[in-house]
């Protein structure tokens, strides 16, 4: 029978091939543990076959008196000297069997678990690290809580293909391939009858995997819809709370979670009816070997110790079958997930970096826009012919109602989006012809937003050059206007700041993030509506920062304050993403 897995994860075109490279890769990389682990697997299985035939020896050979196969004959001199001895010999086995199985089962479990945790690292690793290579574009698509389940929850189910797979239902293969080769060399009719209860077993499973497989592709889709709607209320608690609407986003979440509820109970039905036929018809096997192998034993053709060992594997043979039908389910939910991933990993990044691309040195600041055009795929322009030139070192201030192309401007001097049309230059080079990384190291930037992290607040102004010594910390807050209200905090410098920020003032946190940008000592400075939503104090401390931070560089200032434009060199008016002013007087008067 045709396994229904097998050529979606092997395909080499296949949507979860980019999966299962990073998996092979990685149990290469491990593949001392990956051999120990198939050694203890082995083990387990020569522990499983091994236990029954102790019992079989003290029935026939011990009690009953019949003859030890040629591999025991060192039993019959101690069977002479009485029976208790040997009794007590081949009894104690069954405890060293069962120290052996233990043993052995433990180094597998360990070390599937292991490796497996290993897959889920790289995984992680390689999805985390793609998700920020992608552009902008994608994430302005993407919902939050998709990635979320996609990094923290699907990478942690695909581990299932390794360690409930790969090694655990790998050893129950080996086990029940090992008992049905013992009972067909004891007694081939008996074996028959067990085998032929095969079938039956083997529909079951595929119709476990099949169903299943459409439960856990619901079931991920839902806890996506819940990560988002968690995200979003989070995220708007203060929102929420203001406007009174607890008791609507809790009915909300119920629905959600009611939705997902009915799922995981459909999941758990359909393990449990693949258990329940399992059952009945280890039960039916059971009755059909008691039944005739006893007639067996009353025609004198096999012993006692041998139905024995036929019932004692009847139990061994179908607890992998078991086991396997509760891997199928879950291997089912792996695959979900792997496939769920591949579509991330093969999405291909918009702003794709030049083999050839160089660093830019010696920067002096020069910006220039050649006849730049760009949309964000809908259609409408937002961006049209533009063209203007930045002197090194001049203070320009980007004016125009919202949606004019200012912060799109922005985002296409840093390469986080790539113009359909024309150029961006620094200093005469193409950015596009620029490592990103380079290019992005040249320009200190504060978004209107005020980004921070819940960490300390060096960490959040140090985010902008990680390597900076306490003195340029001080330097750049002392220059974005924040040291005297940093000092003022209990713990100074040290202080752990709410997530994005809340525990501060929007100045505060304003300043917080000129400093960021400042402590880069970058050429090139960028600031996005550095005075938006601040009280008439807050606003005062933020231009008298800025007044010092852009000394000497070249400067990009998106405003709609008409009085901060006016301390611009040159100011340049854009409407519907076109310039149509570009001198100082006459675009303040226009804006």
């Amino acid at each position: 029978m045709r396994l229904p897995w097998r050529s979606e994860l092997r395909a080499p075109g296949g949507q979860a091939h980019r999966v299962r490279q990073i998996v092979v890769a990685e149990l290469r990389r491990v593949r001392g543990r990956v051999l120990l682990a198939v050694v203890s697997t082995v083990g387990v299985t020569a522990a499983d076959l091994l236990r029954p035939w102790p019992l079989k020896i003290i029935f026939d050979q011990i009690l009953l008196g019949k003859a030890f196969p040629p591999s025991l004959d060192f039993m019959r001199e101690t069977l002479r000297e009485g029976k208790l001895l040997p009794l007590v010999l081949v009894s104690f086995s069954i405890v060293l069997i069962a120290i052996l199985n233990g043993l052995f089962s433990y180094a597998q479990v360990y070390l599937s678990s292991g490796i497996a945790s290993h897959i889920v690292y790289a995984l992680r690793r390689e999805l985390f690290a793609h998700l920020q290579r992608l552009s902008l574009s994608f994430h302005d698509r993407a919902r939050s809580g998709e990635l979320l389940t996609k990094v923290a929850s699907d990478t942690n189910t695909v581990k299932d293909i390794v360690a409930e797979t790969a090694l655990t239902a790998g050893s129950q293969v080996l086990t029940l391939l090992g008992i049905v080769t013992v009972m067909l060399l004891l007694n081939w009719k008996l074996a028959l009858l067990v085998v032929a209860t095969f079938p039956i077993l083997l529909w079951n499973l595929f119709r476990v995997f099949r169903r299943a497989s459409v439960t856990a592709r619901q079931q991920r889709k839902k806890e996506e819809s819940i990560a988002t709607r968690l995200s979003e209320v989070f995220g708007a608690m203060s929102l929420v709370q203001a406007f009174g609407r607890e008791k609507y986003e809790e009915e909300r979440f119920d629905v959600e979670s009611s939705e997902y509820l009915e799922l995981s109970l459909t999941s758990a039905r359909i393990e449990g009816i693949a258990a329940r036929a399992v059952e009945v018809t280890t039960a039916i096997a059971t009755w059909m070997v008691v039944l005739v192998g006893s007639w067996q034993v009353l025609q004198g053709e096999i012993t006692v110790g041998t139905v024995l060992v036929f019932t004692s594997y009847l139990s061994s043979l179908y607890k992998p079958v078991r086991q396997l039908g509760k891997v199928s389910a879950r291997f089912s939910k792996a695959v979900v997930s792997a496939h769920r991933i591949a579509e991330i990993l093969d999405v291909e990044p918009d702003v794709q970096e030049e083999p050839d691309a160089v660093d830019l040195v010696n920067v002096k600041g020069e910006i220039r826009f050649e006849h730049v055009s760009f949309s964000y795929g809908d259609g409408k322009p937002v961006l049209s012919d533009v063209s203007f030139t930045i002197s090194p070192g001049q203070r320009v201030a980007l004016v125009g109602v919202s949606g004019a192309g200012k912060s799109t401007a922005i985002s296409l001097i840093l390469r986080l989006y790539d113009p359909q049309s024309g150029r961006i230059l620094i200093d005469g080079v193409d950015v596009k012809k620029c490592r990103r990384e380079s290019l992005r190291g040249l320009i200190g930037i504060a978004l209107q937003n005020s980004l921070l992290f819940g960490a300390t607040i060096r960490e959040n102004i140090t985010y902008g050059k990680p390597d900076a010594t306490m003195a340029e910390v001080v330097a750049a807050a002392r220059t974005a206007n924040a040291h005297d209200f940093i000092e003022g905090l209990k713990h100074g410098y040290d202080t752990v700041i709410g997530e994005r920020g809340a525990t501060l003032s929007g100045g505060q946190r304003q300043r917080l993030a000129l400093a960021r940008a400042l402590i880069r000592n970058a050429p090139i400075l960028i600031l996005d509506e550095p005075m938006a939503g601040l009280d008439v104090v807050s606003e005062s401390h933020v231009k008298q920062a800025l007044a010092s931070a852009t000394a000497g560089r070249t400067c990009l200032l998106i405003t709609h304050d008409l009085q901060a434009a006016a301390d611009a060199d040159v100011v340049l008016r854009l409407d519907e993403g076109r310039v149509v002013e570009w001198d100082r007087q006459s675009a303040l008067h226009a804006a």
